[in-house]
């Protein structure tokens, strides 16, 4: 696949008219997929796709157009055709102020080849784990690829293998469990473990709800749920764009403001799994330090903030969100959680988030699935859902009291149009008080 997309962009790259440039981007994989349902197969399916974005570039304008490959002569044909109609597009467009891309060749290769197992083997795996419990969720695993070539003699390539089987166990109604596991290698014994501590929290539903008064209470973060709060915050947290504007959640940090000295957040290209180049051509550094002991990093440049802010690119994508969060570790033993909270919320999943004072990064979310009440470092009851409404300068700050030693590898499981590669390596997050207000 790599040879025939670099010989399909050197062939159309030779035809081009004097003064234009033309960036071609592939996105393509071959997948396999399992829908589950009551710990049984629901939907089988495999994808095998290649898409090729081609973008024209003449005097300041640009025009672009996406076309699915087949693997044969007829693929060079259609791309002739399509680059025909962009040209004719750009004598009706208008210049492009901040239009940015790499001219200077940065070529690359990576490949990350795992040992997946076979889509067989796993759905074996999962139904004779389920045995018999109502097991919900998805299997996505394979070889995602994304390349990259320009007229001016830039080469990329990208290509790992990687799975994510996302499941919830139900008791009954809304009495769930979500859980995952994703990797590059797979191991029957990971998942064996993350079965049984799932299932192992779904029998503490079997007991009535506990309701709880709105107020303060000690806390215990699960990756999961972290990760919720932390997807908030990429939402023009560490984007330059929001910086300069005047627009992101993490403004006080610029001036002064700060989280607990064990907050470390970087983009880790080097361990993730999205590509270390964008769809400009630029590549990106191993990593991007976003936190540093709880000061405020760098910000996350695209070609186009770069163009207008007078900034330099560190490889961001247009949306300028991290594609491969990472976030350090802490001291607290992951089996040492219940003991540590001792009485308080076991929290984990949080969904429907949203900024209450978006300058002042307050954060407003709801409680989801596995929460529990903890007493004396032991579950003794679920609890309804609550609403919280707290600052991330509280909650990552001042009530931040440790993060687990272990961290969790937490895969993208969005399949709209092709398999995501964003993913994030967290780990759990003790708290003295998060704020409840429903």
């Amino acid at each position: 696949m790599r040879e025939a997309f670099f010989d399909l962009a050197e062939t159309l790259n030779r035809e081009l008219h004097a003064g234009e440039a033309l960036l071609c981007a592939l996105a393509a994989e071959r997948s396999h997929f399992v829908r589950f349902n009551r710990g049984l197969v629901r939907q089988p399916g495999s994808v095998d796709q290649r898409y090729l974005t081609l973008r024209l570039v003449r005097a300041r304008r640009q025009a672009s157009a996406t076309l699915a490959l087949a693997g044969h002569d007829e693929d060079l044909e259609r791309s002739r055709a399509a680059i025909a109609r962009l040209r004719d597009a750009l004598a009706q467009l208008p210049e492009d102020p901040w239009l940015l891309v790499s001219e200077t060749p940065q070529s690359t290769v990576s490949e990350r080849h795992g040992a997946l197992a076979p889509a067989e083997a796993v759905v074996e795996q999962v139904v004779a784990r389920a045995n018999g419990s109502d097991l919900v969720g998805l299997y996505a695993g394979g070889t995602i690829v994304r390349g990259f070539a320009n007229s001016y003699g830039q080469h990329n390539w990208h290509e790992v293998d990687s799975f994510n089987l996302d499941w919830s166990l139900y008791l009954e109604a809304d009495r769930a469990v979500k859980a995952s596991y994703a990797g590059f290698d797979w191991e029957d014994a990971k998942f064996h473990a993350a079965l049984e501590s799932a299932r192992s929290q779904l029998g503490h539903f079997t007991v009535p709800r506990r309701t709880l008064e709105p107020g303060e209470y000690r806390a215990y973060l699960a990756p999961r749920a972290l990760e919720e709060l932390l997807g908030l915050l990429c939402w023009g947290g560490f984007s330059a764009r929001a910086r300069a504007t005047r627009q992101g959640p993490l403004l006080r940090m610029e001036h002064g403001a700060a989280l607990a000295g064990s907050v470390t957040i970087t983009e880790d290209t080097a361990n993730g799994l999205a590509p270390q180049f964008q769809e400009d051509g630029f590549v990106r550094p191993p990593r991007v330090t976003l936190i540093e002991a709880g000061r405020l990093g760098d910000a996350l440049v695209s070609p186009r903030s770069a163009q207008e802010y007078g900034l330099a690119v560190n490889g961001a994508h247009a949306g300028e969100s991290p594609e491969s969060l990472d976030m350090a570790g802490g001291r607290l033993p992951e089996a040492a959680v219940l003991t540590a909270l001792d009485t308080g919320l076991y929290i984990g999943n949080l969904w429907y988030l949203n900024y209450s004072d978006r300058p002042a990064g307050r954060i407003t979310g709801m409680t989801r699935f596995a929460t529990f009440w903890v007493e004396s470092g032991r579950i003794v009851a679920p609890i309804t859902p609550m609403r919280f409404d707290d600052t991330i300068y509280r909650v990552l700050g001042e009530n931040l009291m440790d993060l687990t030693r272990e961290r969790e590898l937490l895969l993208d499981p969005s399949t709209y149009e092709a398999r995501s590669t964003r993913s994030a390596r967290l780990p759990g997050a003790l708290l003295n008080a998060l704020r409840f207000t429903l």
